[in-house]
């Protein structure tokens, strides 16, 4: 069975008090998802210049770091399916990253957002790939596994035609490294998300899913509007196909994330419309 979550980033506006992280959790598991996707800087406090440039980047975390997402996800009914953590923390303490996936029930650890780091330049692409191997067999022995997420900074293209996407799947064991591929950010890159789901094969355990298209406004002067995620279902990519595509693979999830233009400004009334879509087709 196709696990439906949602991802915890999603949910930074939402889950700041307890009260409020109890509600929309509850409203999550009302619409039909199985879990959530936690992440490990919005589980735990965080310095508030992290916070401020999370939301100026359009993807405010909130103040849930201070609530006991142990107790909350479990009160809930939702399980984790899986723990975002960065590559550092990995390298420096492989056994206490595992510890903490394990502690909420999972085990996969999922790679996202290498912050200034080359994508352009090929040798910094196959030294990540090189650490990426070294962090999955360090959590590998630790009963947990490594999965990396792509944005789409990934799609650089490097010598030979080459991709550094496909330097990450070809240089890295897939004993040690597998993927949590996102549609939307190659799809907003320019890429056709169904060849990428094609190449990463039985290798992409878990989906990021979003819709992308327009609402109905735009800029005063003009009849041209701006793309952005919208709800499952109500946007132009062709998720039914990269559905199909991803049940071949036999991903162990799928997972609702976008950061802004939803319904009523509402993250939780957005996940609620996606959630149809999802119910219908896992």
């Amino acid at each position: 069975m196709v696990k439906k979550a949602v991802q915890q980033f999603m949910l930074g506006t939402v889950t700041s008090k307890e009260p409020q992280a109890r509600q929309t959790l509850a409203a999550i598991k009302a619409a039909g998802y199985d879990g959530i996707e936690l992440c490990g800087f919005m589980i735990h406090p965080t310095g508030f210049m992290v916070r401020m440039m999370t939301k100026a980047a359009g993807m405010p975390t909130g103040s849930g770091g201070k609530l006991d997402w142990h107790r909350l996800v479990a009160d809930s009914g939702l399980e984790v399916v899986s723990l975002h953590y960065d590559l550092g923390s990995i390298e420096h303490d492989a056994k206490a990253a595992a510890e903490e996936a394990r502690s909420f029930g999972t085990d996969k650890i999922v790679i996202t957002g290498m912050y200034r780091f080359a994508y352009g330049d090929e040798r910094e692409v196959r030294n990540l790939a090189s650490r990426l191997n070294d962090a999955g067999e360090a959590l590998e022995r630790e009963g947990v596994h490594l999965l990396y997420h792509n944005h789409n900074c990934e799609l650089q293209r490097l010598s030979g035609g080459k991709r550094a996407y496909d330097i990450l799947i070809d240089g890295t064991s897939p004993d040690l490294v597998n993927f949590e591929f996102d549609s939307y950010w190659f799809a907003e890159g320019g890429a056709d998300p169904a060849y990428w789901m094609e190449r990463l094969g039985t290798r992409m355990r878990l989906w990021h899913i979003a819709d992308r298209g327009a609402r109905l406004s735009g800029p005063a002067m003009t009849p041209i509007l701006k793309s952005d995620s919208v709800e499952l279902g109500t946007g132009n990519m062709p998720l039914d196909t990269l559905a199909e595509k991803a049940k071949a693979n036999g991903i162990d999830a799928v997972i609702l994330e976008s950061h802004r233009n939803w319904i009523d400004k509402s993250p939780v009334k957005s996940l609620e419309k996606s959630a149809e879509w999802l119910n219908e087709r896992f």
